[in-house]
């Protein structure tokens, strides 16, 4: 490789007051006091390991997500970020996001957030109507979500993600709109709105909730889609909208194949080296066992075949509203581009994929289809 992927840091902290139904995230209902201080130390212990693995290349950015990572004291939210700065400086405008649960936080955490160093916020509203938050078994109500964009502006966060879902029980067309006008109206940057799905492993899988019919989610989509494009959002990733150039810098570098290095109980890192190798890894999974692990932080790692670049590559790129370069298929997996020519031809054929040789992009029918147009390169 010519020049290697930009690289980011995904840190976890799996702690939540309780688990959502509808969760398959690593979180763990928090149980007397967390381990702060313990826990501080073993990210940046994981981090210190991982160093050689920067090779020399710059953070382009930090992404603090769980659980609920503004369980955390900013106390310690400084302590991690001022020991990976410390370890490997960080460029002035890296962009430090932290994942906030409006019932979590008050007026002195997000200053204190703010004073360590955290420079967006990713706040999880779900829903701004009561008996929905109740349904989805969140732990607060509209009032605290308002409260909590009011004082994260107060706090000097002018860039702000809301994550929104849609799809949920017993929702109809004017419940999921009246959402959407209320999340527009705290002026976010970012919207993060998808629809809520029923994963393996949780409760709403075992015990499914009354959910919207596929008319009623195909009107969802269809009216949000133009509520948020006449309010100047842009589309530019299956669920990810945007306020012009305010995209999350951290989910780009994801979606466009890049590295990172995750630390924390089950975070996943993403690694390539000069060679076009690229290396997948997990660390322990359990916060107890990833504690009791130490230093041997990582439970699992893998390299990505020359047969699986493609499939990876195309799973996370074509997610992307405007797709991607060709170019960028080659210079991040290190494969020349006629080794799926077949492959493209067909996705082509069936109308999924857009005309143009010079970019990997799906067409309005590939994103309805997406899972069919991945499977292709499979």
């Amino acid at each position: 490789m010519q020049t290697l992927p930009p690289i980011s840091l995904y840190i976890h902290i799996p702690w939540c007051v309780r688990k959502c139904p509808y969760c398959d995230f690593n979180s763990h209902a928090a149980r007397g006091a967390l381990p702060e201080a313990e826990y501080t130390h073993a990210l940046l212990a994981d981090f210190t390991q991982q160093l050689p693995q920067l090779a020399g290349r710059k953070l382009h950015s930090i992404f603090l997500g769980g659980g609920t990572p503004s369980l955390f004291s900013p106390r310690a939210i400084d302590t991690v970020l001022r020991g990976i700065d410390r370890l490997a400086p960080l460029a002035a405008d890296t962009e430090i996001t932290l994942e906030a649960n409006p019932g979590t936080i008050d007026e002195k955490h997000f200053a204190g957030f703010r004073a360590a160093g955290v420079n967006r916020l990713s706040i999880g509203i779900q829903s701004l109507q009561d008996d929905k938050l109740r349904a989805l078994g969140r732990i607060h109500d509209r009032t605290t979500a308002l409260q909590a964009v009011k004082i994260a502006k107060q706090a000097g966060f002018n860039n702000f993600n809301l994550d929104l879902m849609h799809g949920l029980p017993d929702q109809t067309v004017a419940d999921a709109l009246a959402d959407l006008h209320a999340a527009l109206a705290l002026e976010p940057t970012h919207l993060s709105w998808y629809q809520l799905t029923l994963e393996p492993n949780t409760l709403f899988h075992h015990q499914p909730p009354t959910l919207p019919s596929e008319d009623v989610l195909y009107a969802i989509q269809a009216a949000g889609h133009a509520v948020l494009t006449e309010a100047a959002f842009e589309q530019y990733e299956v669920s990810a909208w945007r306020k012009k150039d305010k995209h999350c810098q951290h989910n780009i570098n994801y979606w466009q194949f890049g590295d990172y290095l995750g630390i924390g109980a089950g975070a996943h890192g993403k690694i390539t080296d000069s060679q076009a190798r690229c290396m997948r890894y997990m660390q322990h999974k359990h916060p107890q066992a990833y504690l009791a692990a130490q230093p041997n932080f990582t439970a699992n790692q893998h390299p990505l075949t020359q047969d699986a670049l493609p499939f990876e590559f195309m799973l996370n790129a074509l997610r992307l509203t405007h797709g991607v370069t060709t170019d960028l298929f080659t210079q991040r997996t290190g494969l020349a581009l006629n080794i799926i020519s077949d492959k493209l031809t067909l996705a082509r054929n069936k109308q999924l994929l857009i005309a143009d040789q010079k970019r990997l992009c799906a067409t309005e029918l590939g994103h309805r289809f997406l899972n069919d147009l991945v499977g292709l390169f499979l």
